[in-house]
């Protein structure tokens, strides 16, 4: 069996992937996609796709659709882990829950990062390509802006992270004894926003941080995760 994921490192979307893919022990490659040249990505959906993730199963392309955002994770589920991703007393919650933390909590997050992330890129037009595909979405200056509000924004992220924090409080996971996508998701937000060492998580988000150790070194296949 061949499997590649496509992948930026520090993406939202791919930390969840992998990180799945790692627990489960499912052997795969990865080829990191330059942020500034997503030529690759169009060759392999023959110019249907160019964000991330992308899966290359056996020369099966999968990536999400507008029918289906979840696609990669979907076809995770139904092929390699048995519907441990998306069980049936999740359904309707789960979809609530992912999009608020891959929409609303993400919106929030990655301007946590973006600004090191950017200041990462050695070459300058490689760099400034990264920063004008920023700025064409939300306007000029706006890595910048997020650099100098840093700390505005993470109270803001902190504040809708409060939720979950009391919900683990309560519970291992955010539904159960075992991880669904959700928490991948959500370890996936807080991986970008954290990527870089530019922002780390509060001390006083003690479930969250239990959390996300438990969620770093899960293993399928480990009694004791």
């Amino acid at each position: 069996m061949s499997l590649t994921l496509f992948e930026l490192s520090h993406s939202p979307y791919c930390i969840p992937i992998r990180r799945i893919l790692d627990a489960h022990g499912i052997r795969f490659e990865t080829v990191a996609v330059p942020s500034w040249d997503r030529r690759e990505l169009a060759r392999i959906t023959s110019g249907t796709y160019y964000q991330v993730p992308v899966l290359n199963h056996d020369g099966t392309i999968v990536h999400e659709t507008a029918a289906d955002p979840l696609a990669v994770a979907h076809y995770l589920d139904r092929t390699f882990v048995a519907g441990c991703l998306f069980p049936d007393h999740c359904a309707g919650l789960q979809d609530i829950i992912v999009n608020q933390i891959e929409n609303s909590l993400e919106g929030i997050g990655f301007r946590l990062s973006d600004p090191g992330y950017s200041d990462s890129i050695q070459d300058l037009g490689e760099r400034t390509m990264v920063i004008r595909h920023k700025e064409r979405k939300f306007g000029a200056g706006c890595v910048e802006l997020w650099r100098t509000t840093a700390a505005e924004i993470a109270s803001d992220f902190e504040s809708a992270l409060a939720p979950y924090e009391t919900r683990l409080a309560h519970s291992r996971y955010l539904f159960s004894e075992h991880p669904v996508y959700a928490d991948y998701a959500l370890l996936g937000v807080l991986g970008n926003a954290q990527y870089g060492d530019h922002y780390t998580l509060d001390s006083q988000f003690v479930h969250l941080k239990r959390w996300e150790s438990a969620m770093l070194r899960f293993s399928a296949g480990s009694q004791d995760d």
